[in-house]
């Protein structure tokens, strides 16, 4: 029977460690609901981190409501705040107690939320026509290959019978690679797809 404060995990040890009993059943139950009830695991990451910022302000006596916790944990983890914000809103923390670089430590990303969920509590989620709608996107995307190969090879065949380009035997070699500008990796597009998308 899962638990909440199963250690295995760090989602697993940080719920134990601050006391968040009842957040382990709450991550399952957004994750495994249905339509729009259900919540991504990158949402879950942030609904975490912000149940470790609020203990932490109510540790502090900080009376945390949830617009703070909103804009506090906003301002500690976004790209889009500039660095006097950030620093500011680190100050006013520190200044009531709290260590924001241990707490910024302690916060999980969606991978950690997903084996917390999968290994520890054992929830699953797919949607019937995830798999299938992914298959028939690849299956398009390898066709779009396919002619884009056999459309370059008849046309530079064309260009060398006719004497406009020198080109002895040749082959046409023709994929899609896809950059994550967010984390820098770079995948052959089946090994994106194959994976369910980026590491990052």
């Amino acid at each position: 029977m899962p638990t909440d404060d199963a250690p295995t995990t760090k989602v697993g040890r940080l719920i134990d460690v601050y006391d968040l009993d009842g957040l382990g059943p709450e991550l399952e139950a957004h994750w495994t609901s249905e339509g729009d009830a259900r919540k991504s695991l990158r949402d879950l990451a942030d609904l975490f981190n912000k149940e470790l910022l609020r203990a932490e302000m109510r540790d502090n006596d900080m009376a945390p409501v949830d617009s703070d916790v909103d804009t506090y944990y906003e301002l500690l983890t976004s790209d889009d705040v500039s660095a006097g914000r950030a620093t500011e809103a680190r100050r006013d923390l520190e200044q009531e107690g709290i260590d924001v670089a241990e707490l910024t430590d302690d916060f999980v990303t969606y991978q950690a939320v997903r084996g917390y969920l999968q290994n520890v509590r054992g929830a699953s989620y797919e949607q019937a026509d995830d798999a299938e709608q992914v298959a028939k996107e690849q299956q398009q995307l390898e066709r779009l290959v396919t002619r884009t190969q056999a459309v370059s090879r008849e046309k530079l065949d064309r260009l060398r019978k006719t004497d406009r380009i020198d080109l002895g035997t040749f082959r046409v070699f023709v994929g899609i690679n896809i950059f994550c500008e967010t984390c820098g990796s770079q995948y052959a597009v089946d090994e994106l797809l194959e994976n369910g998308g980026c590491d990052c």
